[in-house]
């Protein structure tokens, strides 16, 4: 049973890292809500090149990642974040003095930087009872962050009259002391207790010889999950990055606001879903549990755009549905699905590796994708675009989701370890 002492505890971890990592987001998504029209690069749409540019970066980050935020120390790790969201709005300041057309590589060192922060911050809270709980705060903020900072971004274009060049840089000066204010409180969090430890398992440094270990042992389920997560993080950096073309291309009415109105709507269904799961204390339960609320997600995504198509569902509940099913797949991953994982197998390691190895396939995806469209001149609107992938990866995603369930269930009734709290 949790004390008082433990919801006081997690309650406030869980709002310093919800609020840290919204904080977070203004450096990273502000730009998307600008057009960035007027110019061509290769014969490529301007803010195509910029969005490829910065997921390549993510990209870039993420493979890096595998090595290094699974075997990073628990020391530092406050000033490792001001450090790299200090170098990625010093990258949105060179965007904003370097005219465009020249200044597309300013967002692969935006992107680079932005990358490691995940693993950094997640550090703070894995491991522990509360983890659930913990986690699916930190998880749905950037769904909350990513509405948030366009809407910020919008304002400051239309109200404060700055150009779509400088907005990025204009927009994380407003998070930036809130930013530094969530890093203190944030340091303040004390480690896991020798109860969490004995439930969810002590997470260390991995070193290169372990984590062959570990993806030798369990590489057809992380395949399964990897394949998962790919078509998630694709589908999230489309609608992330075209989300207003999307709206445009719909020919419905909308103002700016909408973003923030769609995505905390599914923030508070996901924070209270995935939040929920602290409750159940047994590990191999939870993990497949997890499994079909992933399911579930890629089923509504389908029949929301199926709806759509068939003009039984407006933009708003389409863009809204779409969106809650996509996350429904997509937190799981950055918040209890690879916790649960390590808890129920007594695996020695950090939630950092698995999630990196997942991240850095996710977002090559999202390249590749990206990159497709424009390079072979697919004659189709991003929204139209979106919902013919939206039903491919809906398809294979309930069938890879399937495939894992049952690969780890087996692999749980063989394994030879004692039973998981």
């Amino acid at each position: 049973m949790f004390t008082k002492k433990d919801w006081l505890s997690a309650f406030y971890a869980a709002l310093i890292a919800f609020c840290l990592y919204s904080s977070l987001f203004a450096f990273r998504k502000a730009f998307n809500v600008a057009a960035f029209e007027g110019f061509n690069l290769a014969g490529l749409d301007y803010k195509i090149v910029l969005v490829i540019t910065q997921v390549a970066g993510y990209m870039a980050s993420k493979f890096y990642g595998i090595k290094f935020i699974a075997s990073m120390k628990r020391m530092g790790r406050g000033r490792l974040i001001l450090i790299l969201a200090g170098v990625a709005w010093l990258s949105w300041l060179a965007f904003g003095l370097i005219p465009a057309p020249y200044n597309w590589p300013c967002l692969f060192f935006s992107g680079f930087p932005l990358g490691m922060l995940w693993g950094v911050v997640f550090s703070y809270v894995e491991g522990r009872r509360m983890t659930d709980f913990i986690s699916a705060a930190l998880a749905v903020s950037f769904i909350f962050g990513s509405g948030l900072a366009k809407s910020v971004a919008s304002f400051v274009m239309e109200q404060l009259g700055v150009s779509e060049y400088w907005m990025p840089f204009a927009t994380g000066a407003i998070f930036a002391l809130p930013l530094v204010f969530f890093v203190v409180l944030m340091e303040k969090i004390p480690p896991p207790s020798e109860d969490d430890i004995r439930h969810r398992t002590v997470r260390l440094p991995m070193t290169g010889s372990q984590r062959m270990e570990l993806v030798k042992t369990y590489g057809p389920g992380l395949f399964l999950l990897v394949l998962v997560y790919s078509l998630v993080t694709i589908l999230r950096e489309v609608r992330d990055s075209f989300m207003a073309d999307m709206w445009r291309d719909s020919g419905d009415q909308f103002n700016l606001s909408v973003f923030a109105q769609t995505e905390t709507i599914i923030t508070v269904v996901l924070l209270v879903l995935i939040a929920s799961m602290v409750l159940i204390k047994q590990n191999f339960k939870a993990l497949m549990l997890t499994h079909w609320i992933m399911g579930i997600g890629f089923l509504l995504s389908l029949l929301i755009t199926i709806a759509y198509r068939q003009q039984t569902a407006s933009t708003f509940y389409w863009m809204l549905g779409v969106g809650l099913g996509l996350y429904l797949v997509y937190i799981p991953f950055n918040s209890i699905l690879f916790d649960r994982l390590i808890a129920s197998f007594r695996i020695t390691g950090n939630v950092g590796f698995l999630i990196y190895l997942a991240d850095s396939f996710g977002y090559l995806g999202s390249v590749t994708v990206l990159l497709s469209k424009s390079v072979f001149n697919i004659q189709l609107s991003w929204l139209n675009f979106y919902q013919e992938l939206v039903l491919v990866s809906g398809i294979i995603g309930l069938i890879a989701t399937a495939a894992s369930m049952f690969y780890f269930r087996n692999k749980f009734k063989k394994r030879e370890l004692a039973p998981p709290f």
